[in-house]
């Protein structure tokens, strides 16, 4: 179909990728619940807009000069781990307020302060495009579905690309839902606020040194 190949394994290969965790779909899970389903679904934007200009730049062979270009590569990676540990640190220093927070008002005003500030679409577009590791991915697994004798490949990567898209819709749905029910307990229990930010700003920590310690 359209030069695709082996439908039902690119499908069921594409669930399993995009549920497991990652910078960007913990992203959007920490503004829902922070922020509300509105800006949840700005932060997805961003997510969407970046997966589809890395769609692009791996069909027109941007992944395979970084893949050949050891140099490149080390550079486009060294940053986006840069990024991350940026977004980790600022949330770690987020959650030492909360802590210290001693009474729920200043907290609020703490909290409210960082939102106003906050850029999700940019933010989430960046944490994207960042990702050296994710173009070699879109390269290294649309190929293998698509037909070599095909006349229009081009076509055969936008039907893979646009089922990706499909299937991260429907996710980061389910997670910006998730989030909204979260944040009512958010608000209701300070500590926990505390906690999950801490572990956020672990886990994108740990995202920023398995980046940096990848290799191409």
């Amino acid at each position: 179909m359209l030069g695709v190949i082996d439908l039902p394994t690119y499908l069921a290969g594409l669930v399993l990728i995009i549920l497991l965790p990652g910078p960007n779909s913990l992203y959007v899970l920490s503004v829902a619940a922070r922020r509300g389903i509105r800006t949840g679904y700005t932060a997805a934007a961003g997510v969407w807009c970046g997966d589809t200009v890395l769609m692009t730049l791996s069909a027109a062979g941007v992944a395979s000069l970084l893949q050949a270009n050891a140099v490149l590569f080390g550079i486009v990676k060294y940053a986006g781990a840069g990024y991350l540990t940026w977004l980790a640190v600022g949330m770690l220093r987020a959650a030492i307020g909360m802590w210290r927070a001693r009474r729920e008002q200043s907290v609020e005003q703490a909290d409210g302060a960082g939102g106003s500030m906050e850029r999700p679409f940019r933010r989430a577009l960046v944490i994207s495009l960042l990702n050296p590791k994710a173009i070699l991915f879109f390269i290294a697994f649309f190929v293998q579905f698509v037909d070599p004798g095909y006349a229009y490949p081009a076509l055969s990567f936008l039907v893979l690309g646009a089922l990706a898209q499909v299937a991260s819709v429907l996710y980061l749905t389910a997670l910006i839902f998730s989030g909204t029910k979260l944040s009512a307990a958010f608000r209701r229990r300070k500590r926990l606020s505390a906690g999950a930010t801490s572990a956020a700003g672990a886990l994108f920590l740990g995202f920023a040194v398995k980046l940096s310690l990848a290799g191409v």
